[in-house]
């Protein structure tokens, strides 16, 4: 079952063939009209690319064409609409860029990082063999790292493509439901390895959406297919489930067995962790538990209705006097014994935005009976009773 098709992006204002095949070519009038919106030299941000284009090929990454030092547009000298051309779609965000692995052709995310923090070491350590045996690691996993050729502090840092965990959004509760199992477990194996994580908010939360866009998708201009144009449709991700990953460890600290865990000047962009914004000595791990916490309240407690189960959990995790705020072990426990008192006829339950209006909630719970109904007739003739959580 797909989702509700993404926007176009940004680039793209104008529509594909009715076949969906890419319109390329315009008269030659428009095609002056159009050149004329789209920049022939690379941003300042993407400077450091091109200049690493040949090194990082050595490596064994091949950065797309834009990138390369001879690049020349290829629409310059056709009548080719640049929003259909790959080479046209910049990179505004400097420090990370999409690249193909050689070796097998996999897109992978590549990250450069300056030497001042311990976001590297601690990537490797949570990324070593004996770490990815452990299904409750869900730390991003680092296929590679290397220094720049230029610059001694800087290093670069090789990972799978991910997405933002919400994108495309959640639709139904039990999605929610193994989104909440799989971060709480998530946490729980970073605190056991002695690794506090420092800024486990939402926007450091990613996932792997092969199974719900099995086509791939284009890494900046990611509503889009890999080719840049078409528009993706996601399946969902209740019948394709996605694995949820951890990233960012620029604020993170690795802390020593059998010594004190108090810390000071620790935390990230969360402002309503108590003991930060008083700027009290704390408990990093305490802070993750909070942070964690809080992004179920904000991004899912308070937006959407029907997760009343989550209430006592975000309550417990958000205590405001850290030394009685649950261990990460604890809350997950906690999360266990609510998990299975749910029903699980309720997996399949769309989730209500609280600022829906009866128009668009009428519309979108009769959209979801006809998809429950075709799933229940597909249950009855496949003889597939799953539970969704256990």
């Amino acid at each position: 079952m797909a989702y509700k098709p993404s926007p176009p992006p940004p680039h793209l204002d104008r529509d594909v063939g009715l076949d969906n095949t890419p319109q390329h070519f315009v008269g030659p009038a428009n095609a002056a009209k159009l050149h004329k919106h789209y920049l022939t030299e690379i941003n300042e941000n993407e400077t450091v690319w091109r200049e690493r284009y040949t090194f990082l090929l050595g490596r064994g990454f091949e950065l797309r064409s834009r990138y390369r030092p001879d690049w020349t547009p290829s629409w310059l000298g056709t009548t080719l609409d640049p929003a259909y051309c790959d080479d046209s779609i910049e990179q505004i965000i400097p420090m990370v860029l999409d690249a193909k692995r050689r070796r097998d052709d996999t897109i992978v995310c590549i990250k450069l990082i300056e030497k001042k923090t311990n976001e590297v070491d601690i990537g490797r350590y949570l990324s070593s063999e004996i770490m990815l045996r452990d299904s409750r690691n869900h730390c991003v996993p680092i296929l590679d790292t290397f220094r720049d050729p230029f610059v001694p502090e800087v290093e670069f840092i090789v990972m799978p493509i991910l997405r933002p965990y919400d994108d495309p959004e959640f639709l139904a509760i039990g999605e929610v439901v193994d989104f909440t199992t799989q971060i709480l477990e998530g946490m729980e194996f970073m605190h056991r390895h002695l690794v506090a994580h420092g800024d486990l908010t939402g926007p450091n939360i990613m996932m792997d959406a092969r199974p719900i866009l099995p086509h791939g998708w284009h890494f900046v201009a990611d509503n889009c297919l890999p080719n840049g144009v078409n528009q993706l449709s996601p399946l969902a991700r209740i019948d394709h489930p996605v694995r949820y990953y951890i990233v960012d460890y620029d604020c993170s600290m690795k802390l020593q067995p059998g010594k004190s865990h108090i810390v000071k000047g620790f935390g990230g962009r969360d402002g309503d962790v108590p003991e930060i914004a008083k700027h009290q000595p704390h408990d990093p791990f305490k802070v993750d538990v909070f942070t964690v916490g809080n992004t179920l309240y904000k991004d899912f407690y308070q937006r959407y209705h029907g997760l009343e189960f989550l209430k006592s959990l975000i309550d417990f995790m958000m205590t405001q006097d850290f030394r009685q705020r649950p261990t990460a072990q604890t809350a997950i426990q906690h999360w266990y014994n609510i998990r299975s008192g749910l029903d699980v006829s309720v997996a399949r339950w769309r989730l209500r935005k609280r600022d829906e209006t009866v128009r668009e909630r009428v519309l979108l719970d009769t959209v979801a009976a006809a998809r429950h109904g075709i799933y229940s007739v597909k249950r009855l003739f496949n003889g597939d009773d799953k539970k969704v959580w256990t």
